[in-house]
């Protein structure tokens, strides 16, 4: 992995989280839990990710299943996964994020199950992804995406990652942040980029990061904007930048109301 300063959030969260890895591959270990993977390849189709984000146009959401942020603290006390998922459905979401890491987050890698059979959505995991084990587990309990982040992985890394992703039938959604970023995730072979518009030294949210990166990526990789979107002027913008999906989290957990929050971003 990158080396990271140790004030980054990055490297507070990979700290618990390394130790969260070695402990499930003691209670399962690799072995068996490729094996599941493989075997729910063979057995159990799960609805693509990447076609959900493309065909005839229209608003493209992913909308997600968060509990907590680093930033925020707690969003939502009493989190339903299943009726949360079940409206996000119903309001028209394209494909639904769950953000598992427990720490930090306070997610449940259970949470994907829920989400997938209440919606009958693709779904994205969302978490820290350092480990091939991490994606056997991931597609062993039904999503159809990971998500793998380039600031914390080095390029070697990264392309391995996305290879064994493909392997067990997953899609990559690959998270940048800035220029050299970018260049990474298209060099290992990234044909999903996600652009977070949130510094993760600061926090600060600016939707110019969008703007400035989706210039830069090519015909045929789909380009998901995240972080910092509250409105539907805000879709129209990114939109206008080449934006071909929008993830949305804090703007629906919040809400009293997410499904008629979603619906009216849509």
């Amino acid at each position: 992995m990158k080396q990271l300063e140790p004030t980054h959030i990055l490297s507070k969260i990979l700290n618990a989280k390394r130790g969260r890895v070695a402990d499930a591959k003691m209670r399962a270990p690799e072995a068996i839990v490729k094996k599941m993977a493989t075997v729910a390849v063979t057995s159990s189709s799960v609805p693509s990710f990447r076609q959900a984000l493309g065909g005839p146009d229209r608003t493209r959401i992913i909308a997600e299943v968060k509990k907590a942020s680093p930033s925020a603290g707690v969003l939502v006390h009493d989190l339903d996964v299943t009726v949360l998922a079940t409206s996000y459905r119903r309001a028209g979401a394209s494909a639904v994020s769950v953000v598992t890491e427990e720490d930090l987050f306070q997610g449940d890698l259970g949470w994907v199950r829920q989400a997938a059979n209440a919606s009958g959505l693709p779904v994205l995991r969302k978490d820290f992804v350092f480990d091939p084990y991490q994606i056997y587990e991931t597609r062993a309990v039904g999503a159809s995406a990971i998500l793998l982040i380039v600031a914390m992985l080095n390029p070697q890394e990264l392309e391995q990652l996305i290879e064994v992703v493909a392997q067990v039938g997953l899609d990559a959604l690959v998270e940048v942040h800035d220029e050299s970023e970018l260049s990474e995730a298209l060099g290992a072979g990234a044909d999903i980029v996600g652009v977070n518009n949130r510094n993760l030294k600061t926090f600060e949210v600016d939707l110019e990061t969008s703007v400035r990166l989706g210039e830069m990526i090519p015909e045929g990789v789909l380009f998901v904007a995240e972080s910092g979107i509250h409105s539907r002027a805000d879709i129209d913008k990114l939109s206008r930048a080449g934006a071909d999906a929008f993830l949305i989290g804090e703007r629906l957990v919040r809400s009293p109301d997410p499904e008629q929050a979603l619906k009216e971003l849509l």
